[in-house]
């Protein structure tokens, strides 16, 4: 059985009274039951009737009535479980599906990003081998004059 509590822990004295306020949780695999122990405390205690299927008698009719509040417990353990499951499962699938969605987005802006850069690395290519052509123009343009002058010399 698990147990947890928090709050406050008061000592009263006889005749007094006092309020506390706070938060019980109480889990067990067996059933219990919460009532006073004759000196205004709360006690709990196991209904070790009503927890093992070893212990069930049918051959009675208090034992079939028995029997089946063992099996009405223990089918109502089984579905409050595969409710806590079908929640879990539940936002099992939503982050599942939350992750694919940002694998998904972040695929498509790393695939912008790397087209953007190849167009930009395209662009400065084009623009490198168009100042490479104008210097090469040049370069003949100034290599020719010297050719005219000395055919003009000459002439």
């Amino acid at each position: 059985a698990n147990g947890a509590a928090s709050g406050a822990t008061a000592a009263v004295a006889t005749g007094a009274t006092s309020t506390s306020m706070g938060y019980v949780s109480m889990n067990s695999d067996k059933g219990f039951s919460v009532g006073s122990s004759g000196t205004n405390a709360i006690a709990a205690s196991t209904a070790a009737t009503l927890n093992t299927v070893s212990g069930i008698d049918v051959s009675t009719a208090k034992g079939a009535s028995q029997a089946l509040k063992v099996l009405d417990s223990a089918l109502a353990n089984v579905n409050s479980q595969r409710a806590s499951f079908g929640a879990l499962q539940s936002r099992f699938e939503t982050a599942v599906n939350n992750l694919q969605s940002t694998s998904e987005n972040l695929s498509a802006s790393r695939s912008r990003i790397q087209d953007t850069d190849f167009a930009s690395e395209t662009a400065k290519l084009t623009r490198g081998q168009i100042l490479q052509q104008a210097g090469t123009a040049m370069l003949a343009q100034a290599n020719s004059l010297p050719n005219g002058v000395l055919s003009l010399l000459r002439g």
